[in-house]
């Protein structure tokens, strides 16, 4: 082996072993909103979200907490108690209220925004502070006379948020995840008369095509950004079904595979046939990287039990996108559009992971004689090492 290519490989490895710590860290989470318009006049607003990051000013273009210039303050507000991070959410309160927006607009088309009261908090006591402490915010929204209508959103810089709606005549009037402080659609306000329709039906359901066509770009958009940029377990995976082959018919055997397997417990999770806690799928997650990496060291070809390996670790997979799903919510109008929106979404992003490493490494040295000993061992290697730190994390083995 020539000097200089020693040289590469090692500056690669430690490339790679620098760019593996920072993801290592907490992942920046949205934000869960429950939006209860209680009357035409009224809203109270629940806010599930992490509110160290909050205070702390996490970026949102960070993958993770540790990315973030203010890494160290995020760090110190997780080991706080409860009252005293209550105390700094107080201080931090004005400057929350001028950045969130409930805009309501009535029939000659005027907005305003509502006023805001009663604002509260409920902060878990400290746990493990290896984990995110989910807190709550709630508060209630005075809607001005006359609202028809109204849209909600925050700053970008809070991050992304998970928006659900209810009324008292429906308990699914409105669901969307909101990217980058994208405000949400139009959202009709049932009048006080207003219960059911004709023949019974709910008011304010999504029945129109121009409806269903954003929720299914809006659920399209949520499954591409699980995979790019924040589901770097399943790139990871995706990349070392690439390393043992980067040639098609294999890759589309395997990749075909892992889409089946996946579909089928994406869907089963949802509708609540199968219910796995993500204690036990998040670190056999991690596994089946590891797994698929120590193959790809050992084989050189594609074994006619690797697809069979394949299916079954897809269907881990799929466990952990439906708890993805779950925790946004899909409201029962919309359930199988958001469902088949996402998948797809989840499928493009994966397809762009494999696109990307043609483009990196495939096209470019699939057919050198030292392509399997020069980069598809070291490169799996170094993924099943980022796996092991997870799955040890994940089981409460080691502590970041």
């Amino acid at each position: 082996m020539q000097p200089r290519h020693t040289l590469l490989q090692l500056a690669l490895f430690f490339l790679g072993v620098f760019f593996s710590l920072s993801l290592l860290a907490h992942e920046v989470r949205p934000a869960i909103i429950d939006l209860d318009i209680q009357s035409p006049k009224q809203a109270r607003i629940t806010i599930r979200l992490n509110l160290e990051a909050l205070l702390a000013q996490i970026d949102n273009q960070s993958k993770n907490t540790q990315d973030d210039k203010n890494a160290a303050l995020y760090d110190q507000l997780r080991k706080l108690p409860a009252p005293e991070l209550e105390k700094k959410f107080k201080s931090f309160l004005p400057y929350f209220k001028q950045h969130i927006y409930l805009s309501s607009s009535n029939q000659a088309g005027q907005k305003q925004s509502a006023q805001y009261t009663d604002f509260n908090s409920q902060i878990p006591p400290v746990g493990d502070t290896d984990l995110a402490r989910d807190s709550s915010i709630t508060f209630n929204a005075q809607i001005p006379a006359g609202t028809k209508s109204i849209t909600w959103h925050w700053d970008k810089q809070f991050g992304n948020a998970a928006l659900r709606v209810s009324t008292p005549q429906n308990k699914e009037h409105y669901s969307a995840y909101l990217l980058d402080g994208k405000s949400s659609d139009l959202i009709p306000i049932p009048s006080v008369q207003e219960k059911h329709g004709e023949n019974g039906k709910k008011v304010g359901g999504c029945t129109s095509f121009d409806c269903k066509w954003k929720v299914f770009i809006n659920y399209l958009e949520v499954g591409y950004v699980h995979i790019l940029p924040l589901g770097m377990d399943h790139i990871l995976f995706v990349v070392g079904l690439f390393l043992l082959s980067a040639r098609l018919r294999p890759l589309l055997i395997q990749i075909t595979t892992f889409t089946l397997a996946h579909s089928v417990t994406l869907a089963l999770g949802i509708y609540g046939i199968i219910n796995v806690p993500s204690s036990i799928v998040e670190p056999l997650i991690a596994a089946s990287i590891i797994f698929i990496c120590i193959e790809n060291i050992y084989a050189s070809h594609l074994s006619r039990w690797r697809p069979l390996v394949v299916f079954f670790f897809g269907l881990l997979h799929g466990l952990g996108f439906a708890s993805v799903l779950k925790e946004i919510g899909l409201s029962s109008e919309n359930f199988v559009t958001g469902l088949v929106a996402f998948n797809i979404g989840v499928e493009l992003g994966q397809l762009t992971v494999i696109a990307l490493c043609f483009l990196i490494v495939g096209l470019w040295f699939r057919n050198k004689p030292w392509y399997r000993q020069r980069i598809t061992i070291p490169a799996s290697i170094l993924i099943a090492l980022i796996a092991a730190f997870w799955f040890a994390e994940r089981v409460n083995w080691i502590q970041v």
